[in-house]
């Protein structure tokens, strides 16, 4: 059944329309669950997230003399990479809060697939800071946001013993940052919950520190 399915596909051909005339293109099951080359052929209304990008075009009001002035901030996106958003996850959250040149130093000591895609990207967000966007420092910049989405999924067939076949996935992730200059703030985080001593220690000191209305 599998190798009957893998012949087929390799005699499976998509026509595609180009200004040059009309071209044949064979499918083979290698190139099948790539995600990026064919991703327009299997649908074309589906370009990937866009709304994130248009954060990159808002346009302020004039700022008064007195505010604090205004910070400025990048949007960069990469999508469908060949990656599970779960493993992405990690990568992601990892780099929240630090500088861009601690971010890069840090990533380049992560052996994970996810950590080149996040590297690259905050790279390419550097450049589009400091070409686009009036950023004088490049190292004047820290990671705002950062996180990651569910991309295309794919499926496929597994061969598995007795005749029988499996489902398998093969899943794509998108991968959002936002950087925005200055420096970082000291505790991106909020900070951990508090145990049920120091709870019950601020509020022994809350009830002494009350004031009773009539006393002497």
């Amino acid at each position: 059944m599998a190798t009957l399915l893998v012949n087929s596909l390799k005699r499976f051909v998509l026509t595609e329309r180009s200004t040059t005339g009309a071209a044949l293109r064979l499918v083979t099951a290698a190139n099948l669950h790539t995600g990026n080359a064919l991703a327009k052929n299997w649908n074309g209304n589906n370009t990937g997230p866009q709304r994130w990008l248009q954060y990159n075009k808002v346009i302020y009001p004039p700022q008064q003399p007195d505010e604090q002035p205004r910070p400025a901030y990048v949007c960069h996106q990469k999508t469908n990479l060949k990656y599970s958003p779960k493993k992405m996850w990690y990568v992601a959250s990892f780099v929240r809060g630090m500088s861009v040149d601690e971010a890069v130093k840090q990533l380049s000591f992560i052996d994970k697939k996810g950590a080149s895609f996040v590297k690259e990207a905050i790279l390419e967000a550097v450049e589009m800071a400091v070409k686009r966007h009036n950023v004088e420092y490049r190292t004047n910049l820290w990671v705002a946001e950062s996180f990651c989405g569910k991309g295309r999924v794919f499926k496929g067939l597994r061969r598995h013993g007795r005749g029988r076949t499996g489902e398998v996935e093969y899943k794509h992730c998108h991968y959002f940052v936002r950087l925005e200059e200055g420096t970082p703030p000291a505790h991106y985080y909020q900070p951990a919950p508090k145990t049920g001593e120091q709870q019950l220690a601020e509020w022994e000191e809350t009830m002494r520190k009350r004031k009773v209305t009539g006393s002497l």
